[in-house]
């Protein structure tokens, strides 16, 4: 009996040593996602999956006026220098009037910290911060980014990786030109049918949130494929990517068609390759939606995905506001006379 006990036991062991081997080679098989390509390719790995904690190197490295005070306090006290200022930046939107005194004060401390290290200030005459890092070619089709600001995954728009995050997170990146990241989950959303007429943008992501809430993408990055989404413009594209942070996403990421791959030569005057898929990627979920079926929506106080379609009885509009990093593109303006 002790014979066939240790027999058994080395079956076991050998068993477990086979199946440990398998998963180890189906991995290294196994294609990526975009994220996955995305921080594989900036952590210095030939292959990454979901939940694999890694240290991510930083393209741009960035501090707005809301927490890059504090970004500063934690360098200055802790006497941390700086790892490229050719990759680091200030930008100001929060406040661009500096009419606040808080902010003021706070942009004062930017702007002198700045001066002393040699950092670039794109200051409050510039523009919103994370379009100013496509308009100025510092993130593209497979880079990365990273920035005080919350919806810094905006730069999905263009197939970019970029993350909001904490200032004490954002002086680690200025500071080591890395900072770690945990591999997320990829969905996949296939956008199928034809969009109505009237429907803008900003309708595809109401009426996304609408079908998954502020729950089901929790946590995952998002790949949005289909006919559709190959017609969509760059402005159109920032709209939907913004959106990513009211769906609970880490980021919604965009294949560059012809045109985004175009404007993205023309700001970075170099050649881009956009991140791709690999065909055999393994994803959490595949989602196929028709946005035939979508409808004019708008988000109700307090909680963007709580959506409700227009009413059909006019409302009288005493002032609005079309503006911010989600809906202050060109196209954006152009379209109010339609409504």
């Amino acid at each position: 009996y002790k014979k066939q006990g240790d027999q058994l036991r080395c079956f076991r062991k050998y068993l477990l040593k086979w199946h440990c081997d398998y998963l180890w080679y189906k991995q290294k098989l196994m294609g990526m996602t975009v994220i996955e390509k995305i921080l594989a390719a900036h952590s210095g790995r030939d292959q990454v999956t979901p939940g694999d904690i890694v240290d991510v190197m930083i393209d741009a490295r960035i501090a707005r006026d809301f927490g890059g005070a504090n970004v500063v306090k934690h360098l200055e006290e802790n006497q941390l220098s700086i790892d490229d200022t050719a990759r680091t930046f200030f930008t100001f939107d929060c406040n661009p009037t500096g009419s606040d005194q808080k902010y003021a004060a706070n942009q004062h401390r930017c702007r002198m910290y700045a001066k002393k290290e040699g950092i670039k200030v794109y200051d409050i005459d510039k523009g919103i911060g994370t379009h100013i890092l496509m308009e100025e070619g510092l993130s593209y089709p497979g880079s990365t980014a990273v920035s005080t600001d919350s919806h810094a995954n905006i730069l999905g728009a263009v197939g970019a990786f970029g993350q909001g995050m904490g200032d004490k997170d954002i002086a680690v990146a200025w500071h080591k030109g890395a900072t770690w990241f945990k591999v997320p989950s990829s969905v996949k959303i296939v956008l199928e049918g034809t969009l109505g007429p009237l429907l803008t943008a900003k309708d595809i992501a109401l009426n996304l949130l609408e079908i998954f809430g502020a729950s089901t993408l929790l946590g995952s990055a998002i790949e949005m494929d289909g006919e559709v989404v190959d017609k969509l413009s760059l402005d159109q594209r920032i709209t939907i990517a913004s959106m990513a942070t009211e769906m609970g996403a880490i980021i919604i990421l965009f294949r560059p068609n012809k045109e985004v791959i175009r404007y993205c030569e023309s700001r970075t005057r170099k050649k881009v390759e956009p991140v791709l898929a690999d065909e055999d990627a393994a994803y959490k979920e595949v989602y196929h939606v028709d946005v035939s079926k979508f409808e004019c929506r708008i988000s109700l106080p307090g909680k963007p995905h709580d959506t409700s379609v227009l009413p059909v009885e006019k409302v009288w509009i005493d002032s609005a506001f079309i503006g911010s990093c989600t809906n202050g593109r060109i196209e954006d303006l152009r379209a109010l006379p339609l409504f």
